[in-house]
């Protein structure tokens, strides 16, 4: 008899997703499958859903990109991972390998890559194929709800702070501290800079004070660059954009110390509408960070392991996906949601 498992799939873009009972997949040749442990939940599934972006998912397909698990089975040729390693299946499925991108480990913005939960099925089911050239080595000591929302919200913000240049004792300024701005501000205090957080609620401003940010602006209330530039004596050497806000966009490039370095990962749909004059006179660099290499990943999961940086995480079952996805889109979601699938 075919073994079944439960998996979420979106069949039409904007539409509930559906639950359904499918076949278990079956390994390939240099493929592995993992048991899901754990997936969270990130607003770019929120966006693979509506088919927001330009390059939309084939229909219809399995969403989660943060899905951690246990390798339960290896197909022909599979020699570096094994039966029982934990492993994270990411945003970044996989990779070509073999060209000036992948050869430079610069594997993110590689032609052919492949993306768990939007061009390949992903973590919001009960077993997941994957790469095992791509995975995430989860370390010991991490549980797989700790290490779910690091391999995508925890590993873009560290690499997105990484890319800003900024060094120890300089300021960099988080633009949004909820999901993946509150792993910002832990990440960069861990780094040795000093942080000024930004957003339009009080209660992750105190939450960001509470993780060790030094200044926090409430972007509704005051002027934001106003108020940053005076606290930080002439704007943040490094800002990091993780609001899917154009305003937050405009503001952060306005943030930025001369011959500092503005970082954007958040992704909000729109132009982006650059203050041209502004850039130009002050030497202000402009930089897109795409999630991070498999280096970047270990780094950001070795953090996490030595109990120096750590999501906000809540627990919810596969069946509540809607409700979840709901709230991300009306922004009722603190930090991270992560899908417990022990909790079936």
């Amino acid at each position: 008899m075919t073994r079944k498992m439960q998996a979420v799939f979106v069949e039409q873009f904007g539409k509930p997703l559906v639950l359904r009972e499918v076949d278990i997949p079956s390994p390939g040749a240099g493929q592995i499958l993992v048991k899901t442990e754990a997936c969270g939940v990130c607003h770019t599934d929120l966006h693979a859903a509506h088919g927001d972006w330009p390059l939309k998912p084939t229909l219809p397909f399995i969403p989660g990109h943060e899905g951690i698990g246990k390798v339960v089975a290896v197909g022909a040729g599979v020699t570096i991972v094994k039966e029982g390693d934990r492993v994270g299946v990411p945003w970044l499925y996989s990779a070509c390998g073999h060209c000036e991108y992948c050869l430079k480990a610069w594997e993110t913005v590689c032609g052919e890559a492949e993306f768990g939960g939007y061009t390949k099925n992903g973590g919001f089911a009960e077993y997941i194929l994957a790469d095992p050239n791509y995975v995430a080595h989860v370390p010991k000591g991490l549980s797989a709800i700790e290490a779910a929302p690091i391999i995508c919200a925890g590993i873009t913000t560290y690499k997105g702070i990484k890319e800003t240049k900024a060094k120890p004792g300089e300021w960099i300024a988080i633009s949004g501290v909820g999901g993946l701005g509150h792993l910002g501000v832990q990440y960069a205090k861990v780094m040795g800079l000093q942080v000024c957080a930004i957003d339009i609620d009080d209660r992750k401003l105190a939450h960001a004070k509470r993780l060790g940010a030094d200044v926090t602006i409430n972007a509704k209330g005051e002027d934001p660059v106003a108020a940053l530039q005076k606290a930080t004596g002439g704007g943040a050497h490094g800002v990091l954009i993780t609001a899917p806000s154009l305003s937050a966009f405009k503001q952060g490039v306005e943030m930025t110390r001369k011959l500092g370095t503005c970082v954007l990962v958040g992704l909000p749909p729109g132009d982006f509408p650059v203050p041209l004059f502004g850039v130009v006179a002050n030497c202000v660099t402009i930089r897109g960070s795409f999630v991070g290499t498999r280096e970047d990943m270990a780094e950001a999961l070795a953090f996490a392991a030595q109990g120096k940086v750590k999501a906000d995480i809540e627990l919810q079952p596969l069946t509540a996906i809607n409700k979840v996805f709901d709230r991300l889109q009306h922004g009722d979601v603190a930090a991270r949601v992560v899908i417990d699938f022990g909790a079936a």
